[in-house]
């Protein structure tokens, strides 16, 4: 593949556009799948909860969340227009029963007060943070006392064979992540590494090794 078409994919997987971004959402909802399960399973959420996602793409996986507990609020923050319209399209039931809110934001600065949810979640977004401590600062101040915030994401050593991982992205270990993590008030209360089968662009099986770090305000 040359640069320029490499460059596209790792744009495309940042912030999907167009056509190709629709087709890139679907993509990513079947390979992340099992990540975004193993997130879900660990928040622990509770009847009552506020939840909120941070990138959801498609937001393929809302019945997922709902089939946790009773009585739950899912809020959705996307940086792509695209993915926001494809989610609330995806999810228009759970939008209008007012179970589900989507919004777009900078990527940035998080448009929620002090201290609003109880559970946080994350999936293969990491890599797109642009001032990473200030962000997991951000994502501190909006979680309640004793809420749990949920990062999931690949090990670099995978990462890193993928060539349009090169623009783009900032690969993390989990040694790596905790080092950021110390910077901040975060106490990690558990890590587990797993490894699964993916599906190549070519068809082929890879073992892929990813992560999940569960912390605590």
């Amino acid at each position: 593949m040359k640069k320029e078409e490499l460059q596209a994919i790792a744009a495309q997987l940042k912030h999907p556009t167009g056509e190709k971004g629709i087709e890139m959402a679907k993509m990513m909802h079947e390979t992340n799948i099992n990540m975004t399960r193993h997130s879900i399973q660990n928040l622990n959420i509770k009847a009552g909860d506020s939840v909120l996602e941070l990138g959801h793409g498609n937001a393929g996986h809302l019945e997922l969340i709902f089939e946790q507990a009773e009585k739950l609020k899912y809020y959705g923050l996307e940086m792509s227009e695209l993915m926001f319209q494809e989610a609330r399209q995806i999810n228009r039931n759970f939008v209008s029963q007012k179970q589900a809110f989507f919004s777009l934001y900078d990527g940035n600065a998080i448009p929620f007060q002090d201290s609003f949810f109880d559970k946080i979640f994350t999936v293969n977004t990491i890599y797109f943070w642009q001032e990473p401590e200030n962000f997991l600062m951000e994502i501190y101040r909006i979680l309640k006392a004793d809420g749990n915030f949920c990062l999931t994401f690949a090990d670099e050593s995978f990462m890193k064979q993928l060539p349009f991982t090169a623009y783009e992205f900032t690969l993390y270990t989990t040694e790596k992540l905790k080092q950021l993590i110390e910077k901040t008030a975060f106490k990690i209360v558990y890590t587990e590494t797993l490894t699964e089968k993916v599906k190549s662009k070519t068809g082929e099986l890879a073992d892929r090794a990813f992560t999940t770090i569960v912390l605590e305000k």
